[in-house]
């Protein structure tokens, strides 16, 4: 059994506690992870009890919840409370989830592709590209999507009544403050949650990247199955076999 000296030990657990209250820790703290063994062996171990892996992005480390059992990970019902309108309902959650799946797929050609094949995805791209996954559930039926749901738990009937629900307004129109444009806002909301959670950079006023932590999840966590429940899969393989279409390749 390895042997711990008691200085180790207590920097170890206070990089764990700096990450366990704010989700990251800076400079210093990566560096001492980086540089001895025993004190990145405490972090991560300390990490796995609670359902936890620790990334290293950029001049960062971050806490990343690997399952729903995690306490660190997000509940429904604080991301409607944070994020969504008061009213807000399981659908809602899953449309969210589904636009983020979308939004992160945007940038890669395929489950071979680790690095980003675009430099930034702008709102009315991204509208495109989330109502082509969602004409791409439809062409399922509902009955085949309703035997799916239990699968995945994601209600795909749900998902797309939703989308279908709010106004059909053009892709090209503008956000203007105080106005109402309901899918381009549901995408606003959306985008100020992974502002907020550091998957993405805005770089322009309509434009948006991925942070390098995204990308780091992305390469070890988000293209297996076992993270992601083949949803992936599910979302993607449909329309290639059925068609060659722009964005057809695309995750």
């Amino acid at each position: 059994m390895m042997q711990y000296l008691e200085e180790e030990v207590m920097i170890a657990f206070q990089i764990y506690t700096l990450l366990a209250r704010q989700g990251e820790a800076g400079a210093d703290s990566l560096q001492q992870y980086e540089t001895d063994d025993k004190v990145r062996g405490l972090v991560d171990q300390f990490a796995a009890e609670v359902e936890c892996t620790v990334l290293t992005a950029g001049r960062q480390l971050y806490l990343i919840p690997l399952t729903r059992l995690s306490p660190f990970h997000m509940s429904n019902d604080m991301l409607k409370k944070t994020y969504l309108r008061g009213s807000a309902v399981n659908a809602d959650l899953y449309l969210m989830y589904l636009a983020v799946i979308v939004f992160i797929g945007g940038f890669y050609d395929s489950y071979q592709t680790m690095e980003p094949t675009r430099n930034f995805l702008n709102m009315n791209d991204w509208l495109t590209l989330v109502q082509e996954r969602v004409d791409v559930l439809q062409e399922h039926g509902d009955e085949l999507l309703e035997r799916l749901s239990k699968e995945f738990s994601y209600r795909w009937v749900d998902i797309i009544e939703r989308w279908n629900a709010m106004d059909d307004i053009k892709e090209n129109a503008k956000r203007q403050s105080g106005q109402t444009i309901s899918r381009i806002s549901f995408l606003d909301t959306v985008r100020r949650f992974m502002l907020e959670q550091e998957l993405v950079n805005q770089v322009g006023p309509d434009e948006l990247d991925l942070t390098e932590k995204t990308k780091i999840i992305v390469q070890r966590y988000f293209m297996e199955a076992e993270y992601n429940r083949g949803i992936l899969e599910f979302l993607y393989s449909f329309k290639e076999s059925a068609k060659e279409e722009p964005h057809a390749n695309h995750f």
